[in-house]
């Protein structure tokens, strides 16, 4: 009775692991396909999704963010669904590999991201500011973005309004952006600086605090999906050492 149990065992993990991964699959066709229409006709996705997206460039990055995810989450779920459904052990064994670099590049982004957080507003203070002097109220599309960021998490420029003093916005009306100012008028240097609102670094990383139990949770959600799914194709591809 043994073996038809282990066999059962093995047929039920296998259709299993074939669904799972049929879903992971038709799941990454699917933001790569959303990924490919924004790409090439952004302007209708924004026509459709126009409230919910604050500018046309923020569209076109998670547009490429979705291909990347989506062509990622294809090459996972057909190596996954075929591997398991033609009892390839060369392919469970690329499942297993793939999912596992993921894995160890999430954990690695998690550990760089809690250590590094003071370089990394270093860093970003060291490229962004230069080009917010350089570029805020001359190159309309640029404006608009951080208009629309400023005003969403109700921040100003990356560490506080003297980001902006020299810029071209600056130079021409003599005031800082109307959210420096908490939406007063004249934002003048005296406003801008009783009124005291934060960047926008310091501000989303407060969100993110904010919502770590959230992110942290998912996170975990994500990182346990992982380690199943590994531990499946593991014992698939053991299971068929022993065939």
């Amino acid at each position: 009775a043994l073996p038809s149990a282990k066999m059962g065992c093995f047929t039920f993990i296998k259709v299993m692991m074939i669904l799972f991964n049929l879903a992971i699959f038709l799941g990454g066709g699917t933001l790569l396909g959303v990924g490919i229409w924004v790409t090439v006709d952004g302007q209708s996705f924004l026509e459709i999704f126009g409230a919910l997206s604050s500018s046309v460039l923020q569209v076109v990055n998670v547009s490429y963010f979705l291909i990347a995810i989506g062509a990622i989450l294809l090459v996972i779920g057909f190596l996954g669904c075929y591997g398991a459904q033609k009892d390839s052990k060369c392919l469970l064994m690329m499942f297993f590999s793939v999912v596992l670099i993921i894995f160890i590049a999430e954990v690695a982004a998690a550990v760089v991201a809690l250590v590094y957080t003071s370089l990394a507003e270093t860093l970003l203070t060291a490229v962004v500011t230069p080009v917010l002097k350089e570029k805020y109220g001359a190159d309309d599309k640029f404006t608009h973005i951080w208009n629309a960021t400023m005003t969403e998490v109700h921040c100003c420029g990356l560490n506080n309004y003297t980001d902006f003093t020299d810029s071209p916005w600056y130079k021409e009306k003599r005031t800082y952006p109307e959210p420096c100012c908490k939406d007063l008028q004249p934002c003048n240097n005296t406003l801008a600086a009783e009124s005291d609102v934060p960047g926008c670094f310091y501000q989303i990383l407060e969100e993110i605090k904010t919502n770590a139990g959230v992110v942290g949770g998912v996170a975990a959600g994500i990182a346990a999906l992982e380690i199943a799914a590994m531990a499946v194709s593991m014992y698939l591809y053991c299971e068929l050492d022993q065939k």
